[in-house]
């Protein structure tokens, strides 16, 4: 090999395009990332000297750091929209509740108002233009008075309950046997039960110790299930009041041999307004009101019911 040859042997395989002289300097694998689709990472795998590595790396971190604040961006404006959603949705909710119990209350007091005008417009026509009608006429214009009286007494029951309803007074706590409560609310109903063809059974835990609970408030939710379940029991049937304990708590129990709740109504049980009786028989706020007395206790109030078997209102409180 001539001097000429040796001293410029021209491009090598491992360093192509050197000048003579020059040494390859030695080959780093480096991984670059890359932003992909919808902001995915995509991984290179390059050779490439250290300067242009280290030069591909700071470039592929800009790139990563760019993508990075991209996507918290659109994370920050997805959260804030869906933020929004969910107010405009409570929102709506809320004018739907609104629109519901203003429909039931219109329903209930429209329905006394026009049976006072009906009795109103009858006394009147009686009456007529003598100064003294017939003694037959005003034993009926004696009636449609006693009519509007249950009338507006009905009213101011519907206005009570509203108020008691929406009233959210703080419990008073003391220490109370459940039975000694239940036993104040049963022997108001019983005379109406046995009349009714009702028997009323106990089936108390005489080792429940006295729960801390506001007595007279608690006295409203037992009068409540005992008279909802006097009305739905005919008659030979039986309502069985019971105690106990269920994972730590103490359980009051109202069961009744009743018609039973509809599945498509029971989850409607404890809704304002809500009821199956007959117009005139019940303002649909004796459950809901009860429902909302529990929660204040610390305790919860749930409806179990089978068509032509009955029902169990439960009420659990803490120990």
């Amino acid at each position: 090999m001539s001097a000429k040859s040796s001293m410029n042997p021209g491009p090598t395989p491992d360093a192509p395009g050197l000048l003579p002289g020059d040494h390859a300097p030695p080959l780093w694998p480096h991984t670059l990332l890359a932003p992909g689709l919808a902001g995915a990472a995509v991984l290179s795998a390059l050779a490439a000297p250290p300067l242009v590595g280290v030069g591909l790396a700071l470039f592929a971190g800009a790139i990563c750091i760019g993508s990075a604040l991209t996507l918290a961006r659109r994370v920050r404006r997805g959260e804030r929209e869906l933020h929004e959603l969910d107010i405009r949705l409570l929102h709506s909710q809320k004018l739907a509740a609104i629109g519901e119990l203003s429909s039931g209350i219109a329903h209930e007091i429209n329905n006394p108002l026009a049976i006072i005008t009906q009795e109103i417009d009858l006394a009147r026509e009686l009456y007529g233009q003598d100064a003294c009608p017939a003694p037959e006429d005003l034993a009926e214009i004696k009636d449609c008075l006693d009519q509007v009286g249950k009338q507006v007494a009905r009213c101011r029951q519907i206005t009570h309950k509203l108020l008691n309803f929406a009233r959210k007074m703080e419990p008073v706590l003391q220490e109370e046997a459940l039975e000694r409560v239940i036993e104040d609310m049963a022997v108001l109903v019983e005379r109406e039960a046995a009349g009714r063809g009702v028997a009323i059974r106990r089936d108390y835990d005489q080792s429940l110790p006295p729960v801390r609970t506001d007595v007279p408030l608690l006295r409203q939710v037992i009068l409540n299930l005992l008279t909802n379940a006097l009305h739905a029991t005919p008659e030979g049937g039986t309502i069985t009041l019971a105690t106990g304990r269920q994972n730590g708590r103490a359980v009051i129990e109202v069961r009744d041999t009743g018609c039973g709740i509809p599945p498509e109504n029971l989850p409607k049980v404890f809704d304002p307004f809500f009821t199956t009786k007959d117009p005139g028989k019940g303002t649909g706020l004796g459950l809901s009101l009860s429902h909302g007395i529990v929660a204040r206790l610390g305790g919860n109030l749930t409806a179990q019911s089978a068509v032509g078997q009955g029902s169990v209102f439960t009420v659990s409180l803490p120990l």
